[in-house]
């Protein structure tokens, strides 16, 4: 569904990316992960359109997008969650939600602002879809009219996925999904993510610190250190890598059996 190939990307004389590589297969979930400034975050925005690299190329579901701009990108079936949480205050979940449907709709501004039939329809149409294939699949029934800042941390989260699924994506990005939850909620999130891959067939790349989740719901695994990709292939492979215990470690050539335990331990 998605091919990275061989990006580069500088920032001055800073690399921030250097040849790095990513294949994610169709309905599958691919994970990106590494230590801090390794280099995660540009590759995502790299992908989504929002950083242009110096060299490389990104293909999704066989075109080249390398030249395409994030609205164009989403128009063609790329839908992307945050880091910091961005809804919009002083509207219901619901309507969040609604506005991750902008690439669906029809009705042009004429129509919507002066609420023609057309657009009357479009949304009437959109609330039952949501209605049907996302609220209830994200357990946001009971809260779905209420003011979104009125939310914990986990369900505004949970609201962010919910506006990137309105779209049905064929691909979907994932940046830290489950950053500062709590442990109940970071199950939730898993399995959600899990959920509308296996309903929807939806391939799925993320980004994410939580180690339990990384090896708990993917099948395959690219780790990034400096920039660079040091290692890719299962959970279990990634987990018992050299390369990928020293860049999380920092650890010299040889690693001692307690630090073995402990990159382990931090793995699962």
């Amino acid at each position: 569904m998605l091919r990275v190939d061989d990006i580069q990307l500088a920032f001055g004389g800073v690399k921030a990316l250097s040849g790095v590589s990513v294949h994610a297969k169709t309905g599958m979930i691919t994970a990106v992960i590494g230590p801090n400034g390794a280099g995660k975050t540009s590759l995502f925005n790299v992908v989504s359109g929002f950083y242009k690299p110096q060299s490389g190329r990104v293909t999704l579901d066989g075109e080249d997008i390398s030249g395409l701009r994030p609205h164009q990108r989403a128009y063609r079936g790329m839908s992307r969650t945050f880091q910091n949480i961005a809804l919009f205050h002083g509207m219901s979940v619901l309507d969040n939600i609604k506005l991750g449907a902008h690439t669906k709709l029809k009705s042009g501004v004429l129509s919507a602002g002066f609420r023609l039939r057309l657009t009357r329809s479009e949304e009437s149409e959109l609330s039952a879809e949501i209605q049907r294939d996302i609220i209830g699949l994200l357990e946001l029934d009971r809260v779905q009219h209420h003011p979104v800042e009125d939310l914990a941390y986990g369900l505004q989260k949970r609201v962010e996925l919910a506006r990137a699924l309105v779209m049905k994506p064929k691909i979907l990005l994932l940046d830290e999904p489950v950053a500062g939850m709590n442990r109940e909620e970071k199950s939730e999130m898993s399995r959600f993510v899990v959920d509308v891959r296996k309903n929807w067939n939806t391939t799925v790349l993320l980004i994410e610190h939580d180690m339990s989740m990384v090896m708990g719901i993917s099948d395959h695994i690219v780790v990034l250190s400096f920039g660079k990709p040091i290692a890719s292939g299962t959970p279990d492979e990634v987990r018992s890598n050299p390369e990928v215990i020293k860049a999380y470690l920092g650890a010299g050539d040889e690693l001692t059996p307690a630090q073995k335990a402990t990159a382990g331990a931090r793995s699962q």
